[in-house]
């Protein structure tokens, strides 16, 4: 017989005001969840925080539309209940819904294949070598690195790109699938395209563009994708 404690599982869905980093929304969802009343499952590495699963995160300097977050709860929550607990005690963060989910279900960071984003700006600074069709159409996409040594690499980014677009003069949309559970960043997409070089240990962004991660999707077995 199984005496194992139940433990239960909320998702939550919730936005940050601009560009946090991870571990700034990681110390706000935690709080957010100790005020909040709520019956949450001890962390196994502190037993006065909270259990939860935060991600995929955020990229340095990004935004996004949606970010996710697995909660554990000691005892049954109703949505509505919780819902009203973490939006009283919301710690910067705006809750904008909550599920209760199977605990079995893997977390998003592991069900996440496939993610949208979006880049914005003016474009017309820019002169790259080739259009943006021709450049992401090609065989590679390679990417220059340089490490602290000054020793330059190069690394092929083909394998994360479903999909790259102008929507509009200022907008462009990329589709980045995970490739030997490795992500690419958008940024270091767009800095392939615009000849720029990236630090190999440091924070990266491309001044005047703004990026965006707007989608989540899974993939099923028959390859089609599905929105988180």
């Amino acid at each position: 017989m199984n005496n194992a404690p139940k433990i239960y599982k909320m998702r939550v869905v919730f936005t940050v005001p601009g560009a946090w980093d991870h571990k700034r929304i990681f110390a706000a969802l935690r709080n957010m969840v100790l005020r909040s009343g709520l019956p949450f499952e001890p962390a196994k590495v502190n037993k006065n925080w909270p259990r939860l699963a935060y991600g995929p995160a955020l990229g340095y300097g990004q935004f996004s539309l949606g970010e996710y977050a697995d909660l554990y709860f000691s005892s049954p929550v109703k949505e509505e209940a919780a819902l009203s607990a973490l939006s009283k005690v919301s710690a910067g963060l705006t809750v904008l819904h909550v599920k209760r989910v199977p605990y079995a279900l893997p977390s998003v960071s592991q069900l996440a294949e496939v993610m949208q984003y979006a880049v914005e700006g003016d474009f017309a600074q820019y002169t790259p070598d080739k259009p943006l069709e021709a450049f992401f159409g090609g065989a590679h996409i390679y990417l220059t690195v340089q490490a602290v040594n000054a020793i330059t690499v190069q690394q092929d980014l083909k394998p994360f790109v479903l999909s790259v677009k102008q929507v509009r003069a200022d907008r462009l949309e990329l589709l980045l699938q995970r490739h030997q559970e490795k992500t690419a960043k958008p940024e270091h997409l767009l800095a392939a395209w615009l000849n720029m070089t990236v630090p190999a240990e440091a924070e990266f962004t491309i001044e005047g563009l703004k990026f965006t991660r707007e989608e989540l999707y899974w993939r099923d077995g028959k390859g089609k994708l599905h929105v988180i």
